[in-house]
């Protein structure tokens, strides 16, 4: 797990605190630098892991308020990590990106508690919309 800050404070946010680390969780390296540096841009510390397990490994030892999870992962799908964190971390808020336009999976998991559900390429005003909506019910 690879961690990054972001410094940019923006007049509509709170101050970022340690509290309000976004997790990013893709195995497409490009979309976890993309978003990363999005959400760094916002004011927001990221954590990022393209191995869905490293991520599960890392809940075990950390509070994850917000996670932004792929939903179509070559080792684990981000429904299956769903189901880990519905079970190990319930208050945890996630936020589902997909390359796929799945109203199936969009609906399954929305009904699961998803917080949000984007399709790539990201609508950055409504994903950051979502993350800071997210993490005020976190």
């Amino acid at each position: 797990m690879t961690q990054t800050t972001g410094t940019k404070p923006t007049p509509d946010s709170s101050p970022t605190t340690s509290q309000e680390i976004c997790y990013v969780v893709d195995d497409d390296p490009s979309m976890r630098k993309s978003i990363s540096r999005l959400l760094e841009l916002e004011g927001f510390n990221v954590r990022v892991s393209g191995d869905p397990q490293d991520f599960l490994n890392e809940l075990a030892t950390n509070h994850v308020r917000l996670v932004v999870l792929d939903i179509w992962m070559e080792r684990m799908t981000g429904m299956e990590l769903l189901a880990h964190l519905c079970a190990r971390s319930p208050e945890t808020r996630v936020i589902f990106i997909t390359g796929h336009d799945d109203r199936a999976a969009e609906a399954t998991v929305m009904r699961a508690g998803a917080a949000g559900f984007f399709i790539k390429p990201l609508d950055n005003e409504r994903f950051i919309a979502a993350v800071r909506d997210a993490l005020k019910q976190a």
